[in-house]
């Protein structure tokens, strides 16, 4: 009895401690939960802390097959943003291919972005709410409305998908060229991700070993010990698809350079002088495209030459511009609206030099001269040099031609090699982010065709160059910190559960003593009595 009444007096002086504790987090706890049930479930009544006995899921069979649909908005949502963002060296590509189409001259991609990015947020943010809530050990129920969104992200993010595939297939060469440029960052980003990721992945698991170990010690009778081998085998299930990906993923982080190529990890000596800049139509991005204003900017800016397009008017004057037709550039609809689909080579150039052509800017891809009418410039100007594009190596050297002027995208993809053996003079268009401008300079390109060339021409070193020694270092020194941390996390979170499971089998065996069974009866008889 003195054991029982002091063991009486413990429970009762942690119970105090425990219920102070809580009551000074009590309103925290409170407003916290009511939030995460607010924006998940859409019910913001006050939600009182529970303790309810770990369950292996917490939610209903309708909620467990609908959380997959969400995973597929996450995923899908984000990737989709991804693809945008690395594709922002084709924006002005993208406007002006929507203008042709809707007639519409106005920055969509950027409208686009903007949409995609808020689609990612708020599947991430349903994401992470359900996992809070799991781990509160709440009972998830998204709102429908919550639920038809997700279904309209699905649709949306999926219709956007085959939308770049069918029309803009080329531009995913982007993607593929960026990933050369950040793929030792990725790798090295993605190794500390799995370190964050570790912990709970080995709460979860560990949790699911410590589920096993006291089912295992309650079960007595048989008809328990075969319910046991079923959940036993259920937690099993749970720990290997859990922690099996987990460990598989870390393994090929851990030697995946040994199959990724850069070209921005080299050795510095290695590295070829800075690529010259073409100023696209000028400086685009300064003044209007195609204009003695733009072509000045350019020079100021230290272009070492200017890329334009020529159209021949009626009356066969050439003036510049890149468009088939002047609703873009010009004022055309307002000086003649019934003619402004016309095109622009069907003016006479009295009425061409009367439009305003600085109200627009954009930019699309380069065009300059028909093969066909080589042998006729090389014979009214000899001088000139000839610019070819993704020709054989045999065709340019039978038509004498030894520079290219060629999209970077099809470049990259078409033996970039073979050009430099050739010793071919190589310049690609068109090249406006930072990222990409690198590219080009550690791969030995010798010009670039930028509308952005006030800001790259700022740069002095490419970015997100690393020498391969360096690479090296950070690739083990990673490895092998990562392990570390991965191996003291998994220790700690056992360690800790493991306790617990001492404390816990210790008050159950007590409680379950003959004395105490028969002190419980006793009690039960009495309150029956009453």
């Amino acid at each position: 009895m003195d054991d029982i009444n002091r063991t009486e007096v413990g429970n009762e002086e942690t119970g105090r401690r425990e219920n102070n504790s809580w009551i000074k987090r009590h309103f925290n706890y409170e407003c916290y939960m009511t939030f995460l049930n607010g924006c998940y479930s859409c019910k913001w009544e006050a939600q009182q802390k529970k303790k309810p006995r770990r369950p292996l899921c917490c939610c209903s069979l309708r909620e467990r097959i609908f959380y997959p649909w969400l995973i597929m908005s996450f995923f899908l949502s984000t990737i989709l943003l991804f693809t945008w963002v690395e594709t922002s060296n084709e924006y002005n590509g993208f406007d002006w291919v929507v203008f042709l189409g809707a007639r519409i001259w106005f920055f969509w991609s950027l409208v686009l972005l903007s949409v995609i990015g808020i689609l990612a947020a708020y599947t991430t943010m349903l994401v992470v709410l359900g996992f809070l809530l799991c781990w509160e050990k709440n009972e998830l129920y998204l709102h429908w409305y919550h639920k038809i969104m997700v279904l309209i992200v699905i649709l949306l993010c999926s219709f956007l998908m085959w939308i770049l595939l069918t029309f803009w297939r080329e531009r995913w060469l982007t993607i593929g060229l960026s990933l050369q440029v950040f793929a030792p960052y990725i790798h090295l980003s993605s190794i500390s991700a799995m370190v964050l990721l570790s912990w709970p992945v080995a709460f979860y698991l560990i949790h699911l070993e410590g589920e096993a170990r006291m089912r295992r010690y309650q079960n007595t009778s048989e008809r328990r010990r075969n319910k046991w081998c079923t959940m036993l085998t259920k937690l099993r299930v749970l720990q290997v698809v859990v922690g099996l990906p987990f460990l598989l993923i870390l393994l090929c982080l851990y030697v995946v350079p040994f199959g990724t190529y850069s070209p921005c990890v080299q050795e510095k000596d290695k590295l070829a002088p800075k690529p010259n800049f073409f100023g696209h139509r000028g400086a685009p991005m300064l003044g209007p495209e195609n204009t003695i204003m733009s072509f000045e900017k350019a020079v100021e800016q230290g272009a070492h030459g200017l890329e334009s397009d020529v159209q021949i008017s009626l009356d066969e004057v050439p003036f510049l511009m890149h468009d088939y037709d002047l609703r873009r550039t010009t004022n055309i609809l307002e000086v003649m609206p019934n003619a402004s689909d016309e095109q622009s080579s069907f003016f006479y150039w009295d009425f061409l030099s009367t439009l305003n052509a600085g109200k627009w800017f954009a930019d699309s891809w380069i065009i300059w001269l028909p093969g066909s009418e080589r042998d006729y410039v090389r014979s009214k100007a000899p001088g000139f040099q000839h610019i070819g594009r993704l020709f054989t190596i045999e065709r340019l050297t039978k038509e004498k031609i030894t520079r290219i002027n060629v999209d970077y995208k099809n470049l990259f993809y078409n033996g970039l090699k073979e050009y430099k053996a050739a010793n071919i003079t190589i310049n690609v268009y068109l090249v406006n982010e930072p990222w990409l401008f690198s590219l080009a300079w550690c791969s030995s390109i010798h010009s670039v065709t930028t509308d952005n060339i006030q800001v790259l021409k700022e740069i002095n070193h490419p970015y997100y160059f690393m020498t391969p020694d360096f690479y090296m270092f950070m690739w083990i020194f990673l490895d092998i910190l990562s392990a570390v941390f991965i191996v003291a996390i998994f220790y700690s979170i056992w360690l800790r559960e493991s306790q617990s499971e001492k404390i816990l089998q210790g008050i159950t065996s007590y409680t379950e003593t003959p004395s105490v069974r028969s002190l419980h009866k006793e009690v039960l008889r009495v309150e029956e009595t009453l």
